[in-house]
């Protein structure tokens, strides 16, 4: 759906996997600069939250386009045998992980936490710097490494992800150098299958 401007986009995708818990994605599109103003950064975050809580979303990300695919998806090389003996190669994007289910993919500028993140961090949320940790409710948290989307990607930027990745946990996030799995995921609450 696009609006009469044709600068703001919502995007909704069903399942590829159609397997619980994740049921689908929703985005949000619009021009990076409208975040440089505090009134709509502001209200950004309490119309996230309000999302959120209608749909029972535990998770929600908002950043450049560009972070957030380098975040949550990565290039692999590959190479098949021909009839000629010599190896084809190519490239593809596979997911680095496929849903929340799998764990977090890294930080980006906004990272709005639902209850099974909040429980999987639990007091290391408090850890955080203030000034990135913000509560929108009992049962939501935003964490905003940098004030502006345009940090992404900046050494400065990456400098204070990491920061606040080693507080929350590396070992929830997926291993960008690594390429491997994050190891504690949170525990998802899905109607008709046990929790494990």
């Amino acid at each position: 759906m696009g609006a009469r401007t044709d600068r703001d986009f919502i995007w909704i995708r069903p399942p590829s996997t159609g397997a619980p818990p994740y049921t689908g994605s929703m985005s949000w599109l619009t021009s990076a600069n409208s975040a440089s103003k505090a009134s709509w950064r502001a209200a950004h975050a309490q119309q996230v939250a309000e999302v959120m809580r209608l749909f029972q979303s535990p998770l929600a990300l908002a950043g450049l386009d560009t972070d957030l695919r380098s975040k949550k998806w990565r290039l692999v090389h590959k190479s098949m045998p021909t009839e000629h003996g010599k190896d084809f190669t190519y490239s593809e994007e596979e997911f680095t992980v496929r849903d929340y289910s799998e764990g977090l993919p890294g930080l980006v500028w906004r990272n709005f936490y639902g209850p099974p993140f909040v429980r999987m961090f639990g007091p290391r949320l408090d850890a955080l710097p203030s000034e990135c940790r913000m509560p929108l409710g009992e049962d939501l948290v935003l964490v905003q490494p940098y004030e502006l989307p345009k940090a992404a990607g900046t050494e400065e930027g990456l400098a204070r992800e990491r920061e606040l990745i080693s507080l929350l946990g590396p070992e929830c996030f997926y291993d960008h150098e690594h390429h491997t799995l994050p190891t504690r995921r949170p525990v998802l609450d899905v109607p008709g299958q046990p929790l494990h």
